[in-house]
């Protein structure tokens, strides 16, 4: 499957020049033995000097037919247990890098955590990288930020897309299955993110794209269909999630931010994430997803039956919560960083008048998710986590992350919103 990158870039009826920083991807079975004769033309040609970084799976997984294919690459192999996107995994890499010839481009063979911080330290030193996905567990593999968890607070920091993505699909789908059913997390939570897109807009005539929401509504509907063929290890089914999660990070560089991919279920996992909030889970970030799209969306479908009634009343004003952001983010440093990216208060560009005269149109958006049910049974097709208790967490964090959670971004979703209304307090439990 060769993408067409011309689909994704030009002039676009929403009224914008989307524009793409990766060159070309190219997935399709037996993808890396095509890496030498890639490397031959422009504008690869230019490279002399390659740096892999990868873990001691990722290498065994791929690395090492990589390392035969690009001579002279020199390696950066991490150890695998207790790795993450971190201040800690950052200067591992530095240090590497530090003790080798000057490289004049990277190539991240792995999943998330390789790619963040490949895309950090290609950034930080100004050249290209080059992907080489290992499983299809993340969208961010064309992202232009690293998603990283920095001295304890979930961070996205200004980093690089690849030029080039080569994904092996024969080597995606012997990654193990609990980091597809990731995979299929990450790419279902776009149902969410995609429903507070259209709410946002609706109400505050925040930019939107529909062609990118078609997009991605397409590819949520493959992912569906090709379930089964997951769990049978079917490589076209590999390579429809794997294009969903590759088509989710271009919509980023589309827009020029994530909010085609990440919305109220990102900002739960995102919460989750905090070390210094929670202690560490075991869990990946795909796994979050899944379970804060189960939360999301069914607090929206129980929202939706309130409004469906007409019996509800909208307050004028919502003030952010202070005392309550004061309360979970003890670390003084940390929550003086949350006070400030509510700083000024989104929920103002929120009019109640509005909000209650779009009612109808925002049922039909929510009713555009599935139900918490459809979602546990698609995640349990491939296996997936699907619950606060799965990822190790007491029912009762529900309502905390509820509450909490979309205060951790400068981006308003619908569950924001719902503080407008009498019935928020009962959807939330």
């Amino acid at each position: 499957m060769n993408i067409d990158m011309t689909k994704f870039s030009g002039k676009c009826s929403c009224g914008r020049n989307h524009k793409l920083t990766v060159n070309e991807i190219i997935l399709e079975e037996g993808a890396l033995q095509r890496i030498p004769e890639i490397l031959q033309k422009d504008p690869y040609i230019g490279y002399h000097s390659f740096a892999m970084v990868c873990d001691e799976n990722t290498y065994e997984a791929a690395g090492k037919e990589v390392e035969a294919l690009i001579k002279g690459i020199q390696i950066i192999k991490l150890e695998s247990e207790n790795l993450h996107a971190n201040e800690v995994g950052v200067n591992k890499v530095r240090e590497a890098l530090e003790q080798m010839k000057e490289t004049d481009c990277l190539v991240a063979v792995g999943s998330g955590t390789i790619h963040d911080l490949t895309r950090y330290h290609a950034y930080e030193k100004k050249i290209p990288f080059i992907s080489v996905p290992t499983a299809a567990s993340v969208d961010g593999y064309v992202s232009t930020v690293a998603a990283m968890s920095w001295y304890g607070f979930k961070k996205s920091m200004i980093a690089v897309s690849p030029i080039l993505v080569i994904a092996d699909s024969q080597v995606i789908a012997q990654a193990p299955m609990r980091l597809t059913a990731s995979g299929a997390g990450d790419l279902l939570g776009k149902y969410t993110a995609l429903a507070d897109w259209k709410i946002t807009h609706l109400l505050n005539g925040e930019y939107i794209c529909d062609r990118i929401c078609s997009m991605e509504y397409e590819a949520l509907d493959n992912l569906k269909n090709s379930l089964e063929g997951l769990k049978n290890g079917e490589i076209a089914a590999y390579e429809e999630l794997m294009y969903g999660l590759l088509l989710s990070g271009l919509a980023m560089q589309m827009t020029g931010n994530s909010r085609p991919a990440s919305g109220a279920e990102h900002h739960m996992a995102h919460f989750w994430e905090m070390a210094v909030i929670n202690e560490e889970i075991s869990a990946y970030h795909g796994e979050k997803v899944g379970v804060g799209l189960i939360l999301a969306g069914g607090i929206y479908h129980k929202a939706a039956s309130y409004l469906k009634k007409g019996e509800f009343c909208i307050k004028d004003h919502v003030d952010v919560e202070t005392g309550l952001i004061e309360v979970t983010f003890r670390d003084r440093e940390l929550c003086e960083s949350i006070k400030k990216t509510n700083d000024p208060n989104l929920l103002d560009s929120i009019h109640p008048d509005l909000l209650s005269e779009k009612t109808k149109e925002i049922i039909k958006i929510i009713e555009e998710i599935p139900e918490a049910e459809e979602i546990e049974n698609m995640l349990r097709k491939v296996g997936g986590v699907k619950s606060l208790e799965e990822l190790g967490f007491d029912p009762s964090m529900k309502e905390k992350t509820a509450r909490i959670a979309p205060y951790i971004r400068d981006r308003v979703t619908y569950l924001r919103i719902l503080k407008f209304y009498d019935f928020y307090d009962q959807i939330i439990k």
